[in-house]
């Protein structure tokens, strides 16, 4: 059977039925806004709920309202979350996969870590909390011009680790969201886990600052949603052709020279299997093996596994050892390439 291709008219009212049935082509050739239709907000209802329960746990008053839109996000002054698109329907969750490899909220408990990093922003802003002197004390001024990427310090203790990749250090307001996420969390044990941090002191003025706030009323109500899909006329294959530049663009290539302490072409490498189809095989592996330890995203690490195909193809490079050790010892040079570039300060992390 053929693929599926629905003419742009028979769109205008995307079902959820229609939308499951769309092959890729077809799909990357809708705008973002006909997908509104075809949207359900049951998964993530459900996690907000899990959250709107976190906190009320902790006493607080207030539940952020969200909308689905291009990318994760919370606006300035409306105390509400924006939900990428793909998490309405399960056909654009693969497509996600498909395009990035991962799909960043997909699971629950990747979803709830960014829900209560973006629930700090909200409360932020609900309660107008960048104003007092205690946050500026302890996070800096939000007036600092926010960065397009920014360059992580793996070794600071300054900052905690919430969602990964340092991200407290990106700024101000995404410190005070990553201290929060992590006070937040139940079963949370962060007075053992950063005892003798000097982020610490932030953690205990965020506890003191929250309870200051139980049974409060916010003082920004607003129920506004920015930019949501209705409104977003970009094509999905535009959006990932721009997210794949975004987030493929950090880590630097392989040259042959790394790639020969694991490959080679010498007589006694000869009549072992080529280093292309091995590569191959295992790059869903270490590709998400490295993002898993370096925290960095699987299509940056993937784009580096192109690369070392390419050279091994061209060079006609073999294994010299068994494939098991390969396995492992590729994992350990992109991993520590990873992370020399990490700790070397040059690394900058697209936001």
């Amino acid at each position: 059977m053929g693929a599926v291709w629905y003419p742009f008219r028979a769109l205008k009212r995307l079902t959820a039925a229609k939308l499951a049935k769309l092959d890729e082509a077809s799909l990357l050739e809708l705008r973002i806004c006909d997908l509104a239709p075809a949207l359900d907000t049951g998964l993530i209802e459900e996690r907000f709920d899990r959250l709107y329960e976190e906190l009320e746990h902790r006493g607080l008053d207030f539940r952020p309202h969200f909308w689905f839109g291009e990318e994760w996000f919370s606006p300035d002054g409306v105390p509400g979350i924006g939900v990428p698109f793909y998490l309405g329907h399960p056909r654009l969750m693969r497509l996600e996969r498909k395009q990035m490899l991962e799909v960043e909220g997909g699971p629950e408990k990747w979803c709830m870590k960014i829900l209560r990093h973006e629930a700090a922003h909200t409360i932020d802003t609900a309660f107008r909390l960048r104003r007092r002197k205690g946050y500026r004390e302890h996070f800096g001024r939000v007036t600092q011009k926010y960065p397009d990427f920014y360059k992580p310090k793996p070794n600071s203790r300054n900052f905690v680790q919430h969602l990964g990749m340092w991200y407290a250090q990106a700024h101000p307001i995404e410190d005070f969201a990553e201290t929060f996420a992590v006070w937040l969390k139940p079963r949370s044990r962060w007075r053992s886990q950063y005892r003798g941090w000097p982020a610490m002191k932030k953690l205990e003025y965020m506890d003191e600052l929250m309870k200051s706030l139980e049974g409060e009323k916010p003082v920004v109500t607003s129920r506004r949603r920015i930019e949501p899909v209705r409104t977003l006329r970009s094509k999905l294959r535009t959006h990932y052709t721009k997210k794949r530049d975004h987030y493929g663009m950090d880590l630097p290539g392989f040259f042959e020279g790394d790639l020969r302490r694991l490959f080679g072409d010498d007589p006694a490498c000869a009549k072992n299997p080529p280093a292309v189809g091995f590569l191959k095989r295992v790059r869903p592996t270490i590709r998400a093996t490295v993002a898993r330890w370096t925290g960095q995203y699987q299509y940056a690490i993937d784009q580096v596994l192109h690369e070392m195909i390419q050279i091994c193809r061209e060079k006609k490079l073999r294994l010299r050892t068994d494939e098991d050790d390969a396995l492992r010892d590729t994992i350990v040079l992109v991993t520590v390439k990873t992370m020399n570039y990490l700790h070397g300060g040059r690394h900058r992390v697209a936001l």
